[in-house]
């Protein structure tokens, strides 16, 4: 079992990517079809810590989802965001890869390529 793991959506075209540059490389990550199997609150709220960023900078906002949830409001608090991703994953951006050097959002894809030796 490989210790990257993917968070991957096959009909994001920076997904695949992400993908095939780890494969390129010789790497079988641990895929996580999110959207079939969508994470829980802690799942989610786990994996926004281990990114060390807010989780509204891993919303897509341009969902149709986001508009109808209004959650370009401010005021709306992490757990509230979390809540929303979980009831909608199609909202996580992607890909996120996690490896033993960090995790991160990999758009534009290369950017996988700092998170492995």
């Amino acid at each position: 079992m490989s210790d990257i793991t993917i968070y991957h959506n096959a009909r994001c075209s920076n997904s695949r990517g992400a993908l095939e540059l780890l494969r390129a490389r010789g790497i079988e990550p641990h895929i996580v079809d999110y959207i079939k199997h969508p994470l829980d609150e802690a799942e989610l709220t786990a994996l926004v810590a281990r990114l060390a960023v807010p989780v509204r900078e891993l919303l897509r906002s341009k969902e149709a989802v986001y508009q109808e949830l209004n959650l370009g409001d401010s005021s709306l608090s992490e757990q509230q965001l979390i809540a929303a991703v979980a009831a909608h994953p199609v909202l996580l951006n992607r890909p996120i890869v996690v490896t033993p050097k960090g995790a991160r959002l990999c758009r534009p894809p290369e950017l996988v390529l700092d998170l492995i030796p």
